[in-house]
C-alpha cells in the first residue's frame, strides 16, 4: 500500500477535453486525489479557468495552468469550451486544442509529473513517452458507450466507414444483450467517422488515445460495468483502473443554491417538482422544444426546465408556445441559462429528474432520491439510457418514433408513471433505484475505489 509520504511527492498533470462534461469529472477526480495529498497541475484555457476555479476545493494543491487557444477558421473568436458552440462546430475547437500541443508539452516538461491524465488529446502519449512519464487515458463516458462503438475488433480502417446497419450491431464479444442500440439507431454512431481535428476522425482520435497510453482509467465501477471494463482491457491490451463515479460534494461555504431557486422550490410539496436538464451542448429544434415543454405542462406537475434556447431562437421566451407562460404561471419555469444541477436535484421538493443521460447526469440521477425519466439524444446517451432503463431497471426511457420525435403525450405519460405512487411499473423502478442508490452512495463504496485507484497509480510508476 502506498504511504502518505509517497503520495505527497506524487504530481499529476490533468488535461481534459474542453467540454463541461469532461472538465467537471476531471476536476472531481483532482479534488479527490488532492484530498489524499496528490498535487495537480490542471491545464485549461484562461476563460475556462475563471469558470471552473471556484470548484477547486484544494487551491494549495491544485494549480490551474492556462493555455491560449489559437484562432481557427470556423471557430468563433473567444470560444474556449464546447458548451459555447453547437455540436457541429466542436470539430474546429478540437483543431484549436491540438494546436496547443507545444504549450502543453512545455507545461509537462516544466512540472515534471509522474503521470499525465488526458482523454481527447491523443497526442499526449507521444509527449509523455519521449519524457519517460506515464500516461493514463481517462474515459468519462460509460464503458458501455466506448465498448460498443470504439473497439479494435470492429475492424475499422481509414477510408472505409461502417454502414449505419453495421454500427447498430454490437461488436464481436460485446458482453451485454441489453445495453445495445435498436436496429434503426445505428445512425447515432455515424459521428465517429466525422472529422474531429485536422486529418483525423473521432474514431481515430479515441482509439489512438486508448491504444497509445500506459493504462486506461474509467469513471465507473465493477458492480455496474465490470464485464464491459474487462472487455475494453482485453480489446486494447491495457490495464484498466476504475475510479468509481467520483462525485465530490460541493463545499457549503463556497457553493450554495441560489436564493431564487430556494424560494421557488420551497413553495411546493416534497417530491412534487419535475426538474429537467439536458446538459450544456444539446440544442433542440424549435418544434421539438415546444413539444417537450407542452409535455411538462400536460403532466400536471410543477416543473423547472433548464434548456438552451432552441435553434433559430435567441431567447427562451420567444420560443415558447403561444399562451404557455400564462397557463403555467406559478407552477412552471423554462430557464435558458446554466443552473446548479446537483443542488437543485437534491432539493427536497424535487421528485423527478428528466435528463438526457449524459454520463455525469446518469450518476447524479442514480445517486439522488428523484425518480428518473430519460430522453437521450446522442449515441452514448442512448447506451447510458439502456444501462439505467433496461439493465438496472431504475429509470424510464421516453419512447420515440423511428424518426426520433418525442411527443408531449409520451413525455407526460412517462412522468406520470414514475411520479404515481400507485403505478406498478413506477413502484418497481423506485424499488430498484433505492437499492442501487444505497450501493453507490455508500461512503465506503466511494473510498474503496479511490484507494485502489491511488494504489494503481503508484504501481504504474514503479
Amino acid at each position: 500500500m502506498a504511504s502518505s509520504c509517497e503520495t505527497k511527492k506524487f504530481h499529476i498533470v490533468m488535461f481534459p477535453w474542453l467540454a463541461t462534461g469532461h472538465i467537471t469529472p476531471f476536476l472531481h477526480l483532482s479534488n479527490t486525489l488532492a484530498s489524499k495529498g496528490f498535487t495537480i497541475t490542471f491545464i485549461l484555457p484562461k476563460k475556462a479557468i475563471q469558470q471552473f476555479s471556484r470548484f477547486n476545493q484544494h487551491p494549495n494543491l491544485i494549480d490551474f495552468h492556462p493555455i491560449t487557444l489559437p484562432p481557427v477558421d470556423g471557430l468563433p473568436a473567444g470560444v474556449e469550451t464546447a458548451s459555447e458552440v453547437p455540436i457541429e462546430v466542436t470539430h474546429f475547437l478540437c483543431i484549436a486544442m491540438d494546436r496547443t500541443r507545444d504549450q502543453v508539452e512545455k507545461i509537462i516538461r516544466g512540472t515534471n509529473p509522474k503521470v499525465v491524465v488526458y482523454d481527447m488529446a491523443h497526442w499526449v502519449s507521444d509527449i509523455t513517452a519521449s519524457l519517460g512519464i506515464k500516461s493514463v487515458n481517462y474515459t468519462v463516458l460509460s464503458a458501455a458507450a466506448v465498448a460498443f462503438a470504439d473497439v479494435p475488433v470492429r475492424g475499422i480502417v481509414k477510408g472505409k466507414e461502417l454502414t449505419v446497419d453495421e454500427l447498430a450491431v454490437p461488436p464481436p464479444g460485446y458482453p451485454s444483450s441489453t445495453i445495445v442500440l435498436r436496429p434503426h439507431e445505428g445512425k447515432l454512431l455515424s459521428f465517429i467517422f466525422f472529422p474531429y481535428g485536422e486529418a483525423t476522425t473521432f474514431w481515430e482520435r479515441i482509439s489512438t488515445g486508448m491504444r497509445m497510453c500506459d493504462a486506461l482509467a474509467i469513471r465507473t465501477c465493477d458492480e455496474i460495468e465490470g464485464k464491459l471494463c474487462e472487455y475494453l482491457g482485453e480489446q486494447y491490451k491495457k490495464r484498466v483502473f476504475l475510479t468509481g463515479p467520483v462525485l465530490t460534494e460541493p463545499a457549503n461555504d463556497v457553493v450554495s443554491l441560489e436564493n431564487q431557486w430556494i424560494d421557488w422550490l420551497g413553495k411546493f410539496e416534497p417530491g412534487s417538482v419535475v426538474f429537467c436538464a439536458f446538459g450544456s451542448q444539446i440544442m433542440l429544434e424549435k418544434s421539438q422544444f415546444q413539444e417537450l415543454v407542452l409535455g411538462f405542462e400536460l403532466s400536471g406537475h410543477p416543473f423547472l426546465v433548464a434548456l438552451k434556447p432552441p435553434a433559430g431562437s435567441s431567447t427562451i421566451k420567444e420560443a415558447l408556445p403561444e399562451g404557455f407562460e400564462e397557463r403555467v404561471k406559478g407552477r412552471g419555469i423554462i430557464w435558458g441559462e446554466w443552473v446548479q444541477q446537483v443542488l437543485i436535484l437534491n432539493h427536497p421538493s424535487v421528485g423527478c429528474f428528466v435528463n438526457h443521460c449524459g454520463f455525469g447526469s446518469m450518476w447524479e440521477s442514480l445517486m439522488s432520491d428523484s425518480q428518473i425519466v430519460l430522453v437521450p439524444h446522442l449515441g452514448d446517451q442512448v447506451l447510458n439510457t439502456r444501462l439505467l432503463a433496461d439493465e438496472l431497471k431504475v429509470g424510464l426511457e421516453v419512447e420515440r418514433d423511428e424518426q426520433g420525435w418525442v411527443s408531449k403525450e409520451k413525455l407526460s405519460d412517462a412522468i406520470k408513471c414514475v411520479m404515481d405512487q400507485g403505478n406498478e411499473l413506477g413502484c418497481s423502478l423506485r424499488k430498484n433505484h433505492s437499492k442501487w442508490r444505497g450501493v453507490v452512495s455508500d461512503p465506503d463504496f466511494m473510498s474503496s475505489y479511490i484507494d485502489k485507484f491511488v494504489q494503481n497509480l503508484h504501481d504504474l510508476v514503479k
